[in-house]
């Protein structure tokens, strides 16, 4: 069950003075030697992305070396990593194991090869400094909405998902919106904050900043996230009304299934007047083949779309940790379930 009894949620402002993630130096990497079992199965990857048109570029990614998630504090250290080294490795235990339980093979020791050579054990899932730990950021986004003749009160326009054939992890699968690989764009040091993957993300998947995207082009800008080079939501956001922005994290996890590090957040845009002039310029780009719009005050559906079998599970872990806290935090623009977690056998 992907529950956990007692699993509480964050809401730690990602900020300059909570947000304290740093890359070592000298930049730590992870070589991961390849068996023969290995190599056949990061070579039948790379077919396999070459018949599906899947986008592979091999840019940096952050690995995790060290956390320290806290009351007041997202701290750890950070190396780097190619993506390759990740894609073709580690990336491929959750295909290993949805294989398995197709095949209706027991996901026990021996039967799993990967996982028995990359993340054989709880001390090894725990154990980021001595393995090859990737992940990301991923946030819910609630987008204030005025009230409305026909949709009704006031509310948060929410934002999810269906990630499209295209992308390398949670394809076809839903997720919120952004979702992204903590990596750097261009400032190693800079960009190791959570502000800086969730940032790039809104403007790479919500904003339509293509120049961002490092799978479409070279990526040449000193400063891509520069006010000037920022698209008119964003510049709205944080030049000209820095207040109505607010990001949160809810929770943060070590991925059993893919051994990734998950930071699961929350984006809250608190002025209505951002959603009545920039709504209609919100578009999702290639990564997402839909985007599906719920209100806060639609209890029922939002509770039906937290049943749904097609979520990623790191999806539905941001998904349910972020609308608690919005519960928390919304007021009268949001009327949800109570959301608890418990252990089922």
């Amino acid at each position: 069950d992907r529950d956990v009894t007692g699993v509480q949620t964050c809401a730690l402002p990602i900020s300059a003075g909570h947000d304290q993630l740093t890359p070592v130096r000298p930049a730590a990497r992870a070589e991961v030697p390849l068996d023969a079992w290995a190599a056949g199965a990061a070579a039948r990857r790379l077919a396999e992305t070459l018949v599906a048109g899947t986008r592979f570029v091999d840019m940096p990614l952050y690995r995790l070396t060290d956390i320290r998630v806290g009351k007041g504090e997202i701290g750890g250290s950070l190396g780097i990593t190619p993506f390759a080294s990740y894609a073709l490795t580690l990336d491929l235990l959750e295909g290993e194991l949805a294989d398995a339980l197709a095949a209706g093979i027991p996901p026990e020791p021996g039967a799993l090869p990967l996982r028995d050579r990359y993340l054989p054990d709880l001390a090894s899932v725990l154990g980021v400094s001595g393995r090859l730990c990737a992940g990301g950021a991923l946030a819910l986004c609630a987008f204030a909405r005025p009230a409305d003749p026909y949709r009704g009160p006031a509310d948060y326009a929410l934002l999810v998902q269906e990630r499209s054939s295209s992308v390398v992890n949670a394809t076809r699968q839903l997720a919120v919106i952004p979702k992204g690989f903590h990596q750097p764009l261009a400032d190693f040091c800079g960009d190791a904050k959570i502000a800086a993957t969730l940032r790039r993300e809104m403007e790479e998947e919500l904003f339509g900043r293509e120049d961002i995207d490092n799978t479409v082009g070279e990526q040449h800008a000193a400063d891509p996230l520069h006010p000037s080079r920022l698209s008119a939501p964003m510049h709205w956001l944080l030049t000209e009304n820095p207040g109505a922005l607010r990001m949160e994290c809810t929770g943060f996890g070590l991925n059993l299934v893919s051994g990734n590090f998950e930071f699961a957040c929350l984006i809250v845009i608190d002025s209505d007047e951002f959603w009545s002039r920039f709504g209609g310029q919100i578009e999702a780009s290639w990564e997402s083949s839909s985007m599906r719009q719920y209100s806060s005050l639609d209890g029922g559906s939002l509770a039906a779309l937290a049943e749904d079998s097609g979520w990623s599970n790191e999806g539905l872990f941001a998904f349910l940790q972020s609308l608690r806290r919005l519960r928390q935090v919304g007021g009268d623009r949001v009327d949800v379930p109570a959301i608890d977690w418990s252990v089922q056998s």
